[in-house]
This record gives structure tokens, sequence and C-alpha cells, in this order.
């Protein structure tokens, strides 16, 4: 990519995000399933569509400054399928006991409300767009409004693929690609989100 078109497409990821004075970099976990190699064929505990979070992350960037200002981690306790996988828990590491304690899709919204609350005129990034869809769906099951409802959402792996003219990567091939330190342990949303953060510092810096 010539630096010409790359300082193109860095105008205009900068006049997406000019109407905003802070930008959310999000990260969910949520409720799965997967049938190791190792193991009989069974049906999945968990499919696709009966996916709910469990977890969220949100880190808060001055985009003004490009500083990380503020963030926000609760565990979310899933209604549909509240007792976690084995599967779930060796890939984000969240334990039962986690999740158990917790409030509710409805109630952490009302968390994440008033916390958000200190940062208006705010648009969230999540890496790819796997994160919008499932607060819709949680908004779905719970039959209440979605976390981040009515905030623009940007999709940051594309960003970074438009950038470096290249495939979309994973989270964390990508902080490694950039010359980054990898901050925490990989799918847990708060890290990931901080991770996150740090790429999208790294595009606009």
């Amino acid at each position: 990519m010539s630096i010409q078109a790359k300082l193109l497409h860095l105008q205009s990821i900068q006049n997406l995000l000019a109407p905003y004075r802070y930008l959310y970099c999000v990260d969910l976990e949520a409720t799965c399933d997967e049938v190791d190699e190792s193991e009989s064929p069974r049906p999945l505990e968990v499919v696709p569509d009966q996916m709910e979070t469990i977890e969220i992350g949100l880190v808060v960037i001055n985009l003004e400054t490009l500083e990380i200002v503020d963030e926000f981690q609760r565990f979310v306790r899933p209604q549909i399928k509240p007792t976690l996988t084995d599967f779930c828990i060796k890939l984000t590491s969240i334990q039962q006991a986690d999740v158990d304690s917790t409030g509710t899709y409805q109630e952490v919204g009302e968390e994440l409300r008033t916390f958000t609350m200190r940062y208006p005129n705010a648009a969230w990034a999540s890496w790819g767009d796997y994160d919008a869809r499932q607060l819709e769906r949680d908004a779905g099951f719970a039959a209440c409004p979605s976390l981040l409802e009515g905030l623009p959402h940007f999709n940051a792996r594309k960003w970074h693929a438009g950038l470096y003219d290249n495939r979309p990567k994973g989270l964390m091939q990508t902080v490694e690609s950039l010359g980054l330190v990898w901050q925490g342990t990989y799918h847990r949303g708060i890290n990931d989100a901080r991770n996150v953060a740090s790429i999208i510092k790294e595009m606009l810096g």
C-alpha cells in the first residue's frame, strides 16, 4: 500500500470519529461449546443461536488526547444456559462462581448506562462485528434495550485491514504484528478490550 493510500484511509477513519469525544473499545465473552477431537460425537450444550454474554470489557479512549481514561468490566449471569461448559471455562478462564454471583444482562446494562453517562458523545468499536451481533442477541433474550444501543459501532478489524493492506488477523496476531505488547489473558473481555484499545491508539497515533 502506498503511503498516500494509507494516509487517505487514516483520514477517512479520523473523519468517522471526528463527531465524537470518546471511543469505547469493547470485547465480550459468551457462553459456548465445542466438541473436542478426543471426545465422542455429542450434541452441543450451547448452540450459536443461544450464546449469551458472560463478560463485558470496555475501555474508554479520549479521542482528543488518545489517552485511556477509564474502563468497565462486569461478568454477566446467563439465563438460558446458566451452567458454563468445560470448553467455555477452559477458553475464557471465567469460572462458574464468577457468573453465579453477578447481575443479569439487564442489571449489568443499568450499571453500564450509569458508567457511560460520565463519557457522553461517544461511539464504540470492537474487533469485528461479532460483539455488536451478540449484544443484539442478548437484548432479544432479555427483552430489553441492547447495551450501547443508539451509539454508532465501528469495526476496528476492518480499519486495520484497510490501513495495512492485509487480510484481517486475529486480535493477538495483530497486536504482535504491530510490535505491541499483549496485555493479560486472551479471551477475557477486559483484557481483549485493552488490546483493542492499544491497536486503535497505534492506528490513530
